[in-house]
């Protein structure tokens, strides 16, 4: 194999391994895929397989001697390794495997670059640590501009509750406040993520542990972060070891408003 990537930045990795990824999950959407069962409900399709095979082979290319803890291959790599990559291959699993093309493919180097590509748009979201932007196609690179204007709120609401009885996302949708100022979305992947990076979202909430490190919202965590969202656990402490779940916002005073509900509900 050529290492063609070996010169690339880490960001041009990142964009690289989402985008070879999301040729696999867009090349194999609307065949019958086999499900392998994960336990509780969840589930792998030979697509998630295949699209992770794909973007680990780029990673290899070009940081052969970097980790990578995958979504379904695991911890790869020597553990001693200074760089870990995070990489969902295809979040939105249920949505894809019934047709729905509301998914994303996450790469991100940890406390580094990161990109979110979005199979069926052509959309790729990606920072290079410090700044976010948006690639469509060949065109130029947009910057990620949040906004709060769309009130539109995307809820994980998929089980377990690790914070229940004190919070579900299910009960800050019930908050009187919450009709007032904003519109629920559940989009069931963490694309909704980049979304809120870009504008098109006022904001995230989802219950949860340290999220920080894991391969479904690492890269959007990043993302958001270099936009300049307000990003933090639900209890309002940075998000890693201290904070639980996610609440990320396009502003203060959109996360103002949600963290007053959520613990009012609480």
């Amino acid at each position: 194999m050529i290492n063609s990537y070996a010169s690339s930045d880490d960001a041009a990795v990142a964009i690289a391994g989402a985008r070879a990824g999301a040729d696999v999950v867009r090349t194999m959407y609307g065949r019958r895929l086999n499900r392998i069962d994960k336990g509780a409900g969840d589930f792998a399709t030979a697509a998630d397989v295949e699209a992770e095979k794909a973007i680990l082979g780029v990673i290899r290319a070009a940081r052969p001697e970097d980790a990578v803890l995958g979504e379904e291959g695991g911890q790869q790599g020597a553990a001693g390794a200074v760089r870990q990559w995070l990489v969902d291959p295809l979040c939105g699993t249920l949505n894809y495997a019934v047709g729905n093309m509301l998914v994303a493919v996450n790469v991100a180097l940890r406390d580094g670059a990161a990109a979110v590509a979005d199979p069926f748009s052509g959309e790729v979201f990606f920072t290079d640590g410090e700044t976010a932007w948006v690639r469509h196609g060949g065109a130029d690179d947009a910057l990620l501009t949040p906004s709060s204007a769309a009130r539109l709120v995307d809820v994980n609401l998929d089980p377990p509750f690790p914070s229940a009885p004190g919070f579900r996302t299910v009960d800050l949708l019930a908050h009187p406040g919450f009709v007032r100022s904003f519109r629920p979305r559940v989009v069931s992947t963490t694309l909704a993520l980049a979304w809120v990076a870009a504008g098109r979202r006022a904001a995230y909430v989802t219950d949860g542990g340290d999220l920080s490190r894991s391969v479904h919202f690492a890269a959007g965590i990043a993302l958001c972060r270099a936009a300049g969202c307000v990003v933090t656990g639900i209890d309002g402490a940075p998000v890693g070891e201290a904070g639980r779940g996610l609440v990320v916002a396009a502003d203060d005073e959109t996360h103002g408003l949600l963290m007053s509900m959520m613990r009012s509900r609480s």
